[in-house]
């Protein structure tokens, strides 16, 4: 019973309506799930636009596995067509690549007849993916960001917030310094380490009553350009 649950179809020169539909369909439900897993597991967000991706790919990767077939010079004439296309867009996170490729993976495997590995591989890392989001697996118990701080000119930037950075457990390092207002004052930029438990509220109020309650930015994320 389960070799018969998970035999690849053989294959075949004739592509049949009932083949071409059966596929469609398990690639829809595969990409829906993945999708639905992919949504679950981000907390920071998501596109919508990115999500429905995930639900068309394993079909089209499929449409595109059942229209080859065996023939070598179909497969030739669709790279050849494909060649022509130019995808342009900026690196992605990790994360999405990650389920782009699990997408291909499981429409390449509908296409091929594969359907009980095809679920079954779905199933096991859609499961996984939920498991190591749950126990936030990677997760770093500090996060770094940027910290922008505007002194007056008569305040020593060398020590002026050694104390507050002291008191809240914040690694840092001064990575940049500049003058404006004609000199009048400073601009410092900081890289720091902040640890999760961390009040920003806390620390941002014990700063400005150093820097006489002038301009202070943190970023969320580490600006290396800014260096």
């Amino acid at each position: 019973m389960l070799e018969s649950i998970f035999a690849t179809a053989p294959a075949s020169s004739e592509l049949t309506l009932t083949s071409a539909i059966l596929t469609i369909l398990i690639s829809i439900v595969l990409g829906g799930l993945i999708s639905f897993t992919y949504m679950k597991t981000s907390p920071a967000g998501y596109s919508q636009s990115f999500t429905l991706t995930m639900v068309l790919l394993p079909v089209i990767v499929a449409i595109i596995i059942l229209l080859i077939g065996s023939n070598v010079a179909r497969a030739f004439s669709l790279a050849g067509a494909f060649s022509i296309i130019r995808f342009r867009s900026a690196p992605g996170d990790p994360k999405d690549i990650t389920f782009v490729l699990f997408t291909m993976a499981s429409g390449l495997a509908c296409g091929v007849g594969a359907f009980g590995y095809a679920v079954f591989f779905t199933l096991i890392l859609c499961a996984l993916m939920a498991v190591l989001n749950r126990t936030g697996f990677g997760r770093r118990p500090s996060m770094q960001k940027t910290l922008k701080i505007t002194i007056p000119e008569n305040l020593g930037y060398e020590e002026a917030f050694t104390e507050v950075f002291n008191r809240f457990n914040v690694a840092y390092e001064l990575k940049k310094i500049r003058t404006t207002e004609l000199g009048s004052l400073y601009e410092l930029v900081y890289a720091v380490t902040i640890h999760e438990q961390t009040s920003q509220k806390e620390l941002l109020d014990a700063i400005r009553t150093r820097n006489g309650n002038l301009d202070l930015s943190l970023t969320m994320a580490p600006a290396m350009n800014d260096y």
